[in-house]
């Protein structure tokens, strides 16, 4: 083809400058997004994960509003409805006292979940803040805090929980302090280990040059970059310590009655489990279901706050 001719064929006439494409050169074709904007994005990009959000916010509201508008007391006693299976009236059911199961279920919502929430930010603020202090000084710290963490977990947590439990006698807070006193060391453990893989990175070491002090280090730069397997593992405490609950409820060392508690509804029903198989078979379901959102949303949080998976 005869390509010098053809561009003295072409006139200038046949071109139109198009000036737009100077003035849209430097603008942002996607909005700018902050970090937990661009979390939350990629978290409402995950169905399974807000699906799982949205189910555990309509039980901690049920949790919170139901005890309250109910016409029974969670204590209340009806001794011409004792063992009746679910019903109209009772949706649950009731017990061998005669109170209602469904209040009961509810009210032993607010105090499982209050124990677990408060157990998982106990373990989480104490784990990240010991893990982060020995991972990133080392040497001679890290030794001493590693040995007294070991010192811990040689003795097994449940057994810490139950000598605790019986000193402190059985309650909300006593249970909260066993469960918490040594449960962090598993995420100190953790960020440990993220803190050793990430302090000398280039971002810590600009920021060190800079005169950024060592927890502000560690709490601005560390901490967001291994929050992944952190969310995994507060995830995984929630449901633990619902199990710890119910577990110390089993034995006689759970809340005092007539406190309900999911542990304590279960351990109740399942003395009942041939006869009266409803009162076992609502908490325990509340129980798995709650553990399950805990579990699946975690997976969400875990992909959405991890910046390594930044898109």
């Amino acid at each position: 083809m005869d390509w010098e001719g053809l561009e003295d064929g072409l006139e200038d006439g046949l071109f139109e400058k198009d000036d737009s494409a100077y003035v849209d050169a430097d603008k942002m074709t996607r909005p700018s997004l902050t970090y937990w904007s661009d979390a939350w994005r990629r978290f409402k990009g995950n169905r399974v994960a807000m699906v799982s959000a949205v189910i555990l916010l309509i039980i901690i509201l049920m949790a919170v509003f139901q005890p309250m508008v109910s016409k029974y007391a969670y204590d209340e006693q009806d001794w011409f409805a004792i063992n009746q299976g679910p019903s109209a009236e009772h949706w649950f059911g009731t017990d061998e006292l005669g109170r209602d199961i469904f209040v009961r279920c509810w009210e032993g919502a607010r105090v499982s979940l209050l124990i677990a929430f408060v157990v998982a930010i106990l373990n989480g603020t104490i784990g990240i803040l010991y893990g982060g202090i020995s991972g990133y000084f080392g040497g001679v710290a890290d030794n001493i805090m590693m040995r007294f963490c070991e010192l811990i977990a040689s003795i097994p947590q449940m057994l810490w929980v139950v000598l605790l439990i019986l000193v402190l006698k059985p309650g909300i807070f006593p249970i909260i302090l066993a469960i918490g006193v040594t449960g962090w060391i598993g995420m100190a453990r953790l960020f440990r280990g993220q803190v050793f893989a990430l302090k000398e990175s280039e971002f810590v070491m600009a920021s060190r040059t800079m005169g950024a002090g060592s927890l502000w280090i560690i709490l601005k730069h560390l901490l967001p970059n291994a929050m992944s397997p952190i969310i995994i593992s507060m995830a995984n405490v929630i449901p633990g310590a619902i199990f710890s609950e119910a577990f110390l409820s089993y034995v006689g060392l759970g809340v005092p009655l007539p406190t309900a508690s999911w542990g304590v509804l279960a351990s109740d029903g399942a003395n009942k489990l041939l006869n009266f198989p409803y009162q076992l078979l609502f908490p325990s379901l509340l129980i798995c279901i709650t553990m399950l959102c805990f579990n699946l949303m975690g997976d969400g949080l875990r992909d959405a706050l991890d910046p390594r998976m930044r898109q």
